[in-house]
């Protein structure tokens, strides 16, 4: 686990209405082997095309029931019919997902692997392999939900010069020891065990990316929210335009972003949902920045973003 690969392709940053810059919201994670869909607006496969992901999805989380948000998973499934897919596809989301794919199942009758709907609700975890994506409680005016993923807990680094003090030598012994395995080595004519622990530091976190899809900015910021490596929050308008319309749309402005930024204390901030009304992001960026100290971009569409392992 602790050489796997983190990156996050942002597909489509846009609000509701697209722009010739920014489709509709579409996240595309990969970690190591593994590719992750959150939300799937119009024109995902061309995005998918232009960053040559290609169109292997192991699974798709959808965050509300606004079209914006997973009409670009009708055609994926049907480029995945296509293309001999055989594998089984979960599609998780909030109340109304066994709908969802029940259209899709009934317009696209000669799908040719199993498409399974899963509904989630706040606190749901769903687990993979050394990572989980948890679900919490958003506030867009109906059933929503954000997403967090997270990897287990890493091994502690090996302490290679105690290990070599208390008779060990490199080798695979040092392998055995790192993967959590006593080992036997003879010290004047004994046979001596040492264990993990005497050469291995405590445990560490894994990474942690969390996103909020569309949402007032949080009420009551959940613990399995803090300190992520990412935060993807929405902000689809700034002070100047849209404080007041943010409330009356159930949809935040890129400084009440940067205030939930400021109590859930990520490395990294993506501003993302964009209104079509701005060409540029470069004031919800500067708005962000008044109230969030940490680092602050607003992603344009096909920017890719790799989350390194932590140094502690």
């Amino acid at each position: 686990m602790s050489g796997e690969t983190l990156f996050v392709h942002f597909l489509g940053t846009a609000g509701a209405l697209p722009t010739p810059l920014r489709n509709p919201s579409c996240i595309l994670i990969r970690r190591g082997s593994d590719t992750l869909l959150f939300d799937c607006g119009e024109g995902a496969q061309q995005q998918m095309m232009r960053l040559k992901t290609g169109f292997i999805v192991n699974a798709a989380f959808i965050t509300h029931w606004h079209a914006d948000h997973y009409l670009g998973l009708f055609g994926l499934i049907e480029t995945m019919s296509f293309s001999g897919r055989t594998e089984p596809m979960t599609i998780y989301g909030p109340a109304g997902i066994d709908k969802y794919v029940d259209v899709i199942r009934t317009l696209t009758p000669k799908i040719p692997f199993v498409l399974e709907a899963v509904e989630v609700s706040p606190g749901d975890v769903i687990r993979f392999d050394g990572y989980s994506v948890c679900v919490f409680k958003t506030y867009h005016g109906m059933d929503s939900v954000g997403y967090v993923l997270e990897e287990d807990m890493r091994p502690g680094r090996f302490n290679r010069e105690g290990a070599i003090a208390l008779g060990v030598k490199p080798g695979p012994l040092f392998g055995k020891l790192q993967r959590g395995i006593p080992v036997e080595i003879e010290q004047g004519g004994e046979k001596v065990t040492i264990l993990p622990e005497q050469v291995m530091g405590g445990r560490r976190p894994g990474r942690k990316i969390v996103y909020t899809g569309d949402t007032r900015p949080l009420r009551e910021p959940d613990e399995m929210l803090m300190q992520a490596d990412l935060l993807i929050h929405e902000a689809t308008f700034d002070e100047e335009m849209g404080s007041s319309h943010a409330k009356e749309v159930w949809h935040s402005t890129a400084k009440e972003a940067g205030g939930v930024a400021s109590l859930l204390s990520p490395k990294q901030l993506a501003l993302v949902h964009i209104s079509s009304r701005y060409t540029t992001a470069s004031g919800h960026v500067r708005e962000a920045k008044e109230v969030f100290e940490g680092e602050v971009f607003a992603p344009n569409d096909l920017t890719t973003v790799e989350t390194p392992f932590r140094d502690d």
